[in-house]
């Protein structure tokens, strides 16, 4: 039996995303796993987990929203963003209304610039920034795009407030706390971070490890992963007869609607779409083609059928 899929799962606090991905193979027994968006040591929440050829899917999650809860701590600044940094500057926060915590957030949602944390895992010249940091190097970032849908003080009790996030890909939440922070002139920190939803997975369904290795245990864990499409279902879908399925399987470009051939049913240069068998197995990701009007295969999948 195939072990393709996805997984939803729980990462707790303390683990780092990778040592989760090894304790999902180790106990598995599946060889190819990955995961879908890095959640730092000190955060927890949703983890979403490629199983086989579930990791070829992810590439399409970037481009999915995420929610956040972010409990932020005012009148403490760290130079990791967060908790587990050290202390660079203290201010008092007494003086800082909720109304002003409420103005402060307006700034920062839609499309802005944010300056990455240089505690982070992204590269200058090969190398991991947070690596660069902890030898006392200092690297000038530059500000890059984000794009934060909805930006909500959930809670407020002073020095400490709760906000809720949905941002898009790239965002980094320590360093929007840390932005609120100066922007209130008294510093902040993230103090502790919830991913509630990634994508199509959502907190309310996650699964812990100890889930899952029960799961292993009794030999139901295959019940627990999504399909390799869950993420995918908001795109156009086409359904392939054999001459198709067999031209798709030698890669060639193929032409699903010959109505497209009217400029008034064009579709956009480059939108994908899912190519499905007749029996309903998810064989790909095409992608148009507006030069010819055709759908050229970007990912093909192998079936169950395929495996055994």
């Amino acid at each position: 039996m195939s072990t393709d899929g996805l997984l939803n799962l729980l990462k707790p606090v303390g683990m780092t995303s990778f040592a989760v991905v090894a304790r999902v193979r180790r106990v598995t027994h599946v060889r190819r796993v990955g995961h879908g968006g890095t959640l730092d040591p000190d955060a927890s929440g949703v983890l979403p987990i490629g199983l086989g050829q579930g990791t070829r899917v992810f590439e399409y999650f970037a481009e999915a929203t995420k929610v956040y809860q972010a409990e932020v701590v005012l009148g403490v600044a760290t130079d990791t963003y967060d908790a587990a940094g050290t202390v660079v500057a203290r201010h008092d926060p007494a003086p800082i209304t909720r109304q002003q915590v409420v103005a402060a957030l307006v700034e920062f949602r839609g499309h802005i610039l944010q300056r990455p944390p240089m505690f982070s895992a992204l590269k200058r010249a090969g190398q991991r920034l947070y690596d660069l940091a902890r030898r006392g190097q200092q690297v000038e970032l530059e500000p890059r795009p984000v794009h934060i849908l909805r930006l909500e003080l959930l809670d407020w009790r002073p020095p400490v407030f709760t906000l809720e996030v949905e941002c898009g890909r790239g965002t980094y939440i320590r360093s929007l706390a840390h932005d609120v922070g100066q922007k209130l002139g008294c510093g902040a920190h993230l103090q502790a971070l919830v991913r509630t939803r990634d994508g199509p997975f959502t907190l309310d369904e996650a699964v812990t490890l100890e889930d899952l290795e029960r799961a292993v245990q009794e030999g139901t864990w295959c019940d627990l992963r999504y399909p390799l499409d869950s993420g995918l279902l908001a795109w156009r879908a086409a359904i392939l007869g054999p001459e198709q399925v067999r031209r798709l399987r030698v890669g060639q470009a193929l032409a699903l609607d010959r109505a497209t051939a009217d400029p008034a049913l064009q579709f956009p240069d480059g939108e994908p779409c899912r190519a499905y068998s007749t029996a309903g197995d998810f064989l790909a990701v095409l992608r148009y083609r507006a030069a010819d009007g055709l759908w050229r295969p970007e990912k093909v999948f192998a079936t169950e059928h395929e495996h055994n």
